[in-house]
């Protein structure tokens, strides 16, 4: 599904106009009619064929009072409100109000005081609220009134349904400053927007419908459209293909770097998820003293004990032999449980160096190339899985910076090393080298739990290896891990759910991408 940020939606809405030719107008009342549907199915309170309608002075405001000429039509009592004044209004929002007195439908004007009282009375009298304040344009905080205004409306509680996207939130990234509508149901128009995926925007803006409003396909076409959200139809054809005849070192073999005194069920998710990918081959360098605990844990992956640190983890004296391992790997992760040791960080600085093969760096392999991130423009296609403490030591930003904007701090990464990379977050985004973004839409706070990493790693690696993009094995894996996460939580409930649930899960979630249509 494409997704948009509000400054290309412009761009398609103003190129519709110019170019093609659409009315403006009949935009405007196409959006009305799927809110005032909506608006008609939804459950209401109090006076269900009351609607309270509340808008603002622009385009969004112009929905919504198109809508309210469409709700009366359908015998709905309708009682409107427009922040500011009607003089006001401009273009298309003017027209519909004069629509609307043609109709005999009264505006109540909020410019102060007394029109708060008199929206707070409407909302009484009301069993459903049509929020129409601010569009996907929107930065920043509301003002004082348009404040109260939001407040007045979350405290009627009433039913909301919000017009493209809940006022107060903003559009391109989800966050909010300040005070934003909490909706039962959002219409969106014409495209996904990209605030509607992120948390905060995600959670208040309620059940998501996308409304066809007739914008012309190639207005969208033109746009060149960047970002995707992760669906079944789309990951399905990435899934590796398996020959007739294939044996196991034809379905790829995965070089695993991990694990340290206390880290090693790291290592064992991480090997078993390469493995449970599909690759034919996994590999685990572990430090020699842990190989014996290592194999009492693993039964498919094939342990090779390397020289240690005194502290047991990896030492810079593996080197050579990690090196003859990876020239039998097709793809080779680095990271879970490796340990923050100087020495051990060292290592994974040159092993990063020598790749000649696909790479998965998770974890403290992140932590090493945060020391020396120049490393990052090798050769070898790597896929980074930083979570946003990690994205920030990379960087060089805060975590708050990171988590303002997502999709900007992943794409300007992936675009200065030509890497791909996997923002591990609500929701994960990646940004692979070629500027494509995506967006995963499933999975559940359950798998905020020590290892889903490693398994999510692992599972990239093995698909790395089976011979995939790294931008394909990204959105593959992630959305595979996010499926096994949802059913996990079938089962195990989001409280309950750990790593190895996510593991066990993955045959299901294979089976199920498998089934789709």
């Amino acid at each position: 599904m494409l997704v948009v940020t509000p400054q290309q939606m412009q761009e398609i809405d103003a190129r519709a106009i110019k170019k093609y030719k659409v009315p403006g107008l009949a935009l405007m009342e196409n959006a009305a009619r799927a809110l005032a549907e909506k608006a008609l199915e939804m459950p209401a309170q109090n006076s269900p064929a009351t609607v309270c309608i509340v808008c603002g002075p622009g385009n969004n405001g112009g929905d919504g009072l198109a809508a309210a000429r469409l709700l009366k039509e359908q015998g709905c009592e309708v009682l409107v409100f427009l922040l500011g004044s009607l003089p006001q209004l401009k273009g298309d929002a003017r027209t519909n109000a004069q629509k609307l007195k043609a109709a005999k439908i009264k505006v109540n004007e909020i410019k102060g005081g007394a029109g708060l009282t008199a929206l707070k009375a409407g909302l009484k009298r009301s069993g459903l609220v049509l929020d129409a304040i601010f569009g996907t344009g929107f930065k920043g905080s509301a003002d004082k009134l348009a404040g109260q205004v939001i407040e007045a409306i979350n405290s009627s509680g009433r039913p909301v349904l919000s017009a493209d996207i809940p006022s107060g939130v903003n559009g391109e990234t989800g966050q909010v400053t300040g005070p934003a509508v909490k909706a039962q149901a959002t219409v969106t128009m014409g495209i996904m927007k990209t605030g509607l995926l992120f948390y905060p925007g995600k959670e208040l803006a309620g059940e998501i419908t996308i409304a066809d409003i007739g914008f012309p396909p190639k207005a969208i076409d033109e746009q060149k459209v960047n970002i995707n959200t992760i669906d079944a139809e789309n990951v399905r054809q990435f899934l590796p293909r398996r020959a007739p005849d294939a044996h196991k070192g034809s379905c790829g073999t995965v070089l695993v770097l991990a694990g340290s005194a206390g880290m090693t069920g790291a290592a064992r998710l991480a090997s078993l998820s390469a493995l449970r990918s599909g690759a034919g081959l996994a590999y685990l360098g572990i430090p020699e003293s842990l190989s014996d605990v290592m194999e009492s844990k693993l039964t498919e992956v094939i342990t090779k004990p390397l020289p240690e640190t005194r502290t047991r983890t990896l030492s810079l004296h593996s080197l050579d032999r990690i090196k003859a391992l990876t020239a039998k790997a097709d793809s080779v992760l680095i990271g879970p449980g490796l340990s923050t040791h100087p020495e051990t960080l060292e290592l994974a600085q040159a092993v990063v160096k020598s790749l000649k093969v696909p790479a998965v760096l998770d974890a403290d392999a992140l932590t090493a190339l945060s020391g020396a991130i120049q490393l990052l423009k090798t050769r070898a296609p790597l896929v980074l899985t930083p979570h946003y403490g990690e994205m920030a030591r990379l960087t060089g930003r805060t975590i708050a910076e990171i988590k303002e904007n997502p999709i900007q701090a992943a794409g300007e990464f992936a675009a200065r090393f030509n890497q791909t990379v996997v923002l591990k977050g609500a929701p994960t985004v990646i940004a692979s080298a070629s500027g494509n973004i995506w967006i995963n839409t499933i999975g559940n706070s359950g798998m905020a739990t020590a290892g889903s990493g490693d398994v999510l790693a692992g599972l990239i690696a093995g698909l790395l290896a089976q011979g995939l993009s790294p931008e394909k094995a990204s959105v593959l894996g992630v959305y595979l891990h996010g499926l096994a996460g949802d059913l996990a939580r079938e089962n195990k409930t989001e409280y309950c759910m750990l790593a190895g649930d996510i593991l066990d899960e993955l045959p299901a979630a294979y089976k199920k991408l498998m089934e789709v249509l």
